[in-house]
């Protein structure tokens, strides 16, 4: 038998990035799930008649029913308002939190032993809601964050230093959005701190571009970034069908990890069948500490406002 991911707003620019790049690698079967009935059938079916060009044999199916996607092994959940120019991640805190509660719902009643991964904004607080929604245990309540800002600062990194992205490694911490924690001491070029290889002047540059990436996109296109989310998203689904225990920047709900207790926050973990394997903690300086506290408790204000 396959393995069955379902993406959740699968319909949309986000969940269809993600379906694809799962059906590309063939990982699983997909199915796509979207309050757009048959526009989720439609982008299935695109997606499926993409694989015989693609080598795949994935299976894809679409549509408005959660039946669809029993015992689904992960679910994606793209599901949400996506924001317009001059929002920010914390605009959609109400309107989004009243989709996961529906979502939510609908995946444990019909996969009830998936993992999770929410990528919805603001998304910290949209994990968190998930995990108190599901019941779930905390390594089975993933958010999509990390990955996606340390592939921005690497973009940025490997562009200003003219060198390839497989060369580059960036570290981004603490909650997605303006008060994420990129961390110039741990991103290298080939084991090389960039720290060594750029003045701080430039560092600052791309930690402070890293910080606003997903605004300079929605100020360009008019809405949210899809291609980057998704992928990142896809690369996470990689890990855990394969067991690959690959060490990835996810948000997840810590317990005294760096000082944060019963709140997500994005920190890097070992990622695996399973889910999270490992919370795994670095060093850090005071003033990073500090900018990751204050990262915490940006996050516990939206939280809060929502009770979860």
């Amino acid at each position: 038998m396959n393995r069955k991911v379902t993406v959740v707003g699968g319909a949309g620019n986000v969940g269809a990035t993600v379906a694809r790049s799962i059906a590309n690698r063939e990982l699983a079967d997909v199915v796509i799930i979207d309050i757009a009935d048959s526009k989720a059938a439609g982008v299935a079916l695109d997606i499926l008649q993409a694989c015989p060009v693609e080598g795949s044999d994935t299976r894809l199916v679409g549509g408005s029913d959660y039946a669809l996607s029993a015992g689904s092994d992960v679910v994606v959940i793209t599901s949400g308002v996506p924001r317009k120019p001059g929002m920010s991640r914390d605009d959609l805190l109400q309107v989004n939190y009243k989709i996961m509660q529906d979502v939510t719902a609908n995946v444990m009643k019909h996969s009830p032993d998936a993992i999770l991964i929410v990528v919805a904004n603001p998304l910290d607080a949209m994990a968190q809601a998930v995990f108190r929604l599901s019941g779930l245990p905390r390594e089975r309540v993933l958010g999509m964050a990390g990955v996606l800002d340390s592939a921005r600062m690497r973009t940025f990194i490997a562009a200003e230093l003219k060198v390839s992205v497989e060369n580059v490694h960036a570290f981004v911490l603490g909650g997605h959005g303006d008060t994420m924690v990129p961390l110039p001491r741990y991103s290298t070029v080939s084991g090389i701190p960039i720290t060594e290889l750029l003045s701080a002047e430039r560092i600052a540059a791309i930690c402070e571009r890293t910080a606003n990436g997903g605004a300079e996109i929605t100020k360009l296109v008019g809405t949210s970034a899809w291609y980057a989310p998704g992928q990142s998203s896809a690369q996470m689904v990689e890990a855990i069908l394969k067991d690959k225990q690959q060490i990835l920047p996810c948000s997840v709900y810590l317990q005294g990890e760096y000082g944060v207790s019963d709140q997500f926050l994005g920190v890097p973990i070992k990622l695996g069948a399973k889910g999270m394997a490992q919370v795994i903690e670095v060093t850090l300086l005071d003033e990073e500490r500090t900018a990751l506290m204050k990262s915490a408790a940006a996050v516990k204000e939206l939280t809060t406002i929502i009770g979860v």
